[in-house]
């Protein structure tokens, strides 16, 4: 396959990604001149090139960065002393997640914010009275997790391949997760403003409950059927992405542009694995990290779980496999070891935003769901930064449009295979907007966008359209989701 799929194959990197997203803290000074030098490329007047701030993110970029350092000290301190196994690619989630929880909760202070919905200057109410909601609550949590474990041990698909490490330490987990959850949810519901939330409905319907709504049982098995799923495929392919770099000798690696573009493009897988993984792990309510709604769309499901296995349609034996017949970019540049450099060097660029967009979640990293409006980062730029990287790296890596087998029909049909493929994200990308819209913070954003950002405006320009032309708005029959 190529170079998409190998790297897939090799470094276990994920398919998926999310799309439109999360809010603003201060943008950096290079941030802000970026933007207004793209401004003044599309119009360079004065006036237009004074664009007005974007709104407020949900999350900070110091978070992101904290992360980084994390994971990146890890990942020296390993590489130097060799620990290239699966405890140590584990330990390298363990320290990225670790700096961005304690530059969240003592930095940023967001356990203080309203959207928590934790009432902390309130008197709290007594351990009695949080006991009465709580031992409901703990009842439709637990079945929750059984439910998932159940599924995890019946389907023969979770105990083959990498996700035997996934199992292995779920498993390890589900005990102490157990016996926190005790102390946690009883400690939590003193203080929630609402401690009625999906598992306590769930919990109410389980015990025959006349206040069980249905809505938020649904709304709360949405949630955690994301997190069950995307955790266990997160989890399984931590060590792929992480041990082939730590193994890879430095010479190999600046051997020649090929290599070391193959280097820096699991990098940026790395980057993005680890910090998606650890915001599936930290769905907490104290750390403002917790699943607000999930996608109630859906299309929205089946454009997302086409992109990820067992679903997945564009690997190899996939019917939207792009790559029979087709070559990798190095092979068609062999003869130019100056044109391999800057391809490689763009390639890694593009998986660079991709990375940068996952990084910009912080703690909040997850499809299908919303955890808080990004607009910080690559999407001060455009609303899918992810999408749109990902998917100009799959045509400028793979150049399917290229007869490399001599066949115009193989290259026709590479072309529109792939362009499927970004026809389907395209369509995630929709299908995420309007769940999204339903939350006035995320339609401020998006409006912003369009009247700021550069993908937008270079669209308006391109298209001559002032909106785009497909625009998915929430369903008032599905309620307000978001």
């Amino acid at each position: 396959m190529r170079i998409a799929a190998a790297l897939c194959g090799e470094f276990s990197a994920r398919i998926g990604g999310c799309g439109a997203h999360s809010g603003i803290h201060p943008a950096l000074t290079i941030g802000r001149y970026a933007a207004r030098m793209t401004d003044m490329a599309l119009d360079p007047s004065p006036a237009r090139a004074a664009t007005k701030p974007a709104p407020r993110s949900a999350v900070s970029t110091g978070v992101g960065i904290a992360g980084l350092a994390g994971l990146i000290g890890w990942f020296v301190v390993a590489r130097h002393y060799g620990m290239n196994g699966e405890h140590s690619a584990l330990a390298s989630v363990f320290f990225c997640g670790l700096a961005m929880v304690l530059w969240s909760l003592f930095v940023d202070k967001v356990h203080r914010n309203p959207s928590t919905g934790i009432d902390w200057d309130g008197q709290p109410r007594s351990w009695g009275e949080a006991l009465v909601t709580a031992r409901i609550k703990l009842v439709g949590l637990w079945t929750t997790w059984a439910i998932i474990a159940g599924a995890y041990a019946t389907l023969h698909y979770y105990w083959d391949g990498p996700y035997l490490f996934a199992m292995k330490w779920l498993g390890i987990a589900a005990v102490p997760m157990l016996l926190f959850s005790l102390p946690y949810v009883l400690w939590l519901d003193r203080r929630l403003v609402k401690p009625q939330d999906g598992a306590w409905h769930f919990g109410q319907w389980l015990l025959g409950g006349e206040d069980a709504e249905i809505a938020e049982v649904w709304k709360h098995w949405r949630a955690w059927v994301v997190k069950g799923f995307f955790l266990a495929f997160m989890v399984s392919i931590v060590p792929g992405n992480f041990i082939p770099l730590i193994l890879r000798p430095w010479g190999e690696i600046l051997a020649d542009p090929v290599a070391f573009a193959l280097f820096g493009i699991a990098l940026m897988y790395l980057i993005d694995v680890h910090f998606a993984t650890v915001g599936y792990i930290m769905t907490m309510r104290p750390l403002d990290a917790h699943i607000r709604t999930a996608n109630p769309y859906g299309m929205a499901w089946v454009a997302a779980l086409a992109c990820y296995p067992p679903f997945v349609l564009m690997n190899p034996g996939g019917p939207l496999y792009y790559g029979g017949g087709a070559a990798e970019w190095h092979q068609w540049m062999a003869g130019s070891v100056p044109l391999l450099w800057v391809w490689g060097a763009l390639l890694i660029g593009l998986n660079a935003i991709y990375a940068w967009a996952t990084v910009a979640f912080g703690l909040r990293f997850s499809n299908l769901t919303h955890r808080g409006i990004i607009t910080h980062g690559p999407y001060r730029f455009t609303r899918h930064p992810a999408y749109v990287a990902k998917n100009a790296f799959w045509w400028l890596s793979g150049l399917v449009i290229l007869p490399w087998d001599g066949s115009l029909m193989s290259a026709l049909r590479n072309t529109m295979l792939l362009a499927v493929v970004s026809g389907i994200y395209y369509w995630r990308a929709k299908t995420e907007e309007q769940h999204l819209l339903a939350d006035p913070a995320y339609r401020e954003y998006w409006e912003w966008a369009q009247e700021n950002a550069f993908i937008p405006r270079l669209m308006q320009r391109l298209t001559g359209l002032a909106r785009p032309a497909i625009v998915l708005e929430p369903d008032p029959k599905v309620g307000p989701v978001a």
